[in-house]
Parts: structure tokens; sequence; C-alpha cells
């Protein structure tokens, strides 16, 4: 499986990437209009307020899902009994923000949300006409007023070699979401399930933008844009001495959205964060 990058300048852009994400779950966008000044900005702030003992000023709410999630309370990939070795943090429009960092990544959060109500018109645009015709309303109206729409500052620290075993920075799994945004990080690693199968390395050139499906779209879509598996594997060598900063957009459709006949998106993600192991 081969995922090719699609120039978001082009005139068949639309078209191509959605046909992307159904062939494959994954789309990746090149020349987009997110700022890679501002992500590089981020990508350094961030690395070293995690160095720092700040962090645990803002640990987790488990009621608002706000704040640090320390490595020793990091989520656990649906069938696995391992935790991801990776810490995060939670960026909410109503939510906490450290003071320690300036204020790009709110400006990140504002700016990929704008393209991400564009690329849902696309997806949209592009379904068939007897998929479309379920949709409980237009995609890009789903996310319209949601404050659950989640940035996701993550860290993997580097591997000391006393890891246990099994333990990868993210074990195999698919996003609850309806699409993930997600900017090229530090590293390379990120992988993704094909229908042969098989592994396949996601293009990741920095300045370019990896966007995936989530559960949610899958679901409202009766599977016609597949929630995709991926994963991020270890490193090895090197590489493996060094941090990686990943800065993933959840989209999420505001709690009363209507999915499918079984779950509207409120119902959808308290149901995944309990298997997740974030929520009792």
């Amino acid at each position: 499986m081969f995922i090719q990058p699609v120039d978001y300048r082009s005139p068949d852009a639309a078209q191509k990437f959605t046909e992307s994400l159904h062939n494959t779950g994954f789309g990746v966008l090149t020349h987009h209009p997110l700022s890679q000044t501002l992500l590089e900005t981020i990508y350094k702030e961030w690395y070293e307020f995690y160095q720092t003992d700040a962090k645990n000023q803002y640990q987790f709410d488990p009621i608002k899902m706000d704040g640090y999630f320390s490595p020793k309370i990091s989520e656990t990939a649906k069938g696995y009994t391992k935790r991801d070795l990776k810490e995060f943090y939670h960026i909410y429009p109503t939510g906490r923000f450290p003071a320690e960092v300036s204020k790009a990544a709110l400006d990140y959060y504002a700016q990929g949300a704008t393209l991400a109500a564009e690329l849902l018109q696309w997806v949209e645009q592009y379904t068939p006409t007897d998929i479309k015709a379920r949709y409980s309303m237009p995609l890009s109206d789903m996310i319209t007023g949601s404050d659950l729409t989640l940035l996701r500052v993550l860290h993997y620290p580097p591997l000391r070699g006393d890891e246990e075993p099994d333990a990868v920075r993210a074990a195999a799994h698919g996003d609850i979401n309806l699409l993930t945004l997600l900017p090229a990080a530090t590293q390379a690693g990120l992988q993704v399930l094909g229908k042969d199968e098989e592994w396949h390395d996601v293009p990741c050139d920095f300045g370019m933008l990896i966007v995936n499906i989530g559960d949610m779209l899958d679901e409202a879509s009766q599977g016609y844009y597949p929630s995709t598996i991926h994963r991020v594997l270890n490193p090895t060598g090197e590489a493996a001495k060094q941090s990686r900063i990943s800065l993933p957009l959840f989209l999420h459709p505001r709690p009363d959205v209507v999915l499918s006949e079984r779950h509207t998106a409120g119902s959808y993600l308290n149901e995944r964060l309990i298997e997740l192991g974030v929520k009792k």
C-alpha cells in the first residue's frame, strides 16, 4: 500500500485526498495552510516544558480530561496490557493551559480547526449519495460549537533500555473521533495497517500533514471511510536516545450529534474512554 501525498493547492486536491481516505484510511497533504513556523515553535517550547517539573502542576482532571497525563497513567490501547511509552497534555478551548509556554499551541488549535472544517466538507462532497443521505447533518456542522475537539501535545521520551517487554511508544489502535490532523512529528515511526494486513510507513517528511479517519466517521459513513489501525514504533540506534514530539488534533463532534442508529458522539466517546482505561 502506498499513500500518495496530495498538494493542497491542486485543483483536484479534494477528490484525490478523499479517495486516499476511502482507500487507505489516511490522507497526506503538502503545501497546506498550517504555519510551519508556529509548529516549530510549539515543538521546541513543549519539549522544554516536558523536561521540567512544572508539568506536574497540571495533573489531568478526570472529569474535564484536560491537563497533563504522566507515563504512569498513559493510555493502554484496546486489547493490550502495557501502557504506551509516552506522556501528553490535553488542550481544550475551555481547559487549563500552562503558563510556562506561549500561546502558540492555542493559535495552532484555531488554525487546525478552520482547516478541519474544510477537510470535512471535502469528505462530504465526495461521499456517495446513498451514504451521505444517512449523515444526520453535514459533517462540518458536527464540530461547530464543539468544545471537545482536542489538541494533544505528545512527548515520547528517549528509551532507557529498561522498558517492559512488548511496551511501545503507541500500540496499534484506532482513533475515536471524526478526523485526526497530525503534522509530521520530530521523528519517524508512524505506521498504518493496510488492507493486505501488512504494516506500512506513513509519509512523514517535515511539512507534511497526515490526516486519518477516526471511529466516529467510520460509524457515520457505515465503513465507507475506514478507521485505520496505526501505531508508533520504538526507534533503534541513535534515534532511541532522542525524544519524539507530535501534535495530533482530534476532531470531536458535539456529544448530542447522532452518528448512527447505535450511537451519539457522546455515547461512543464514553464507551471508548472506558476501553482505554482513561475513564471508569
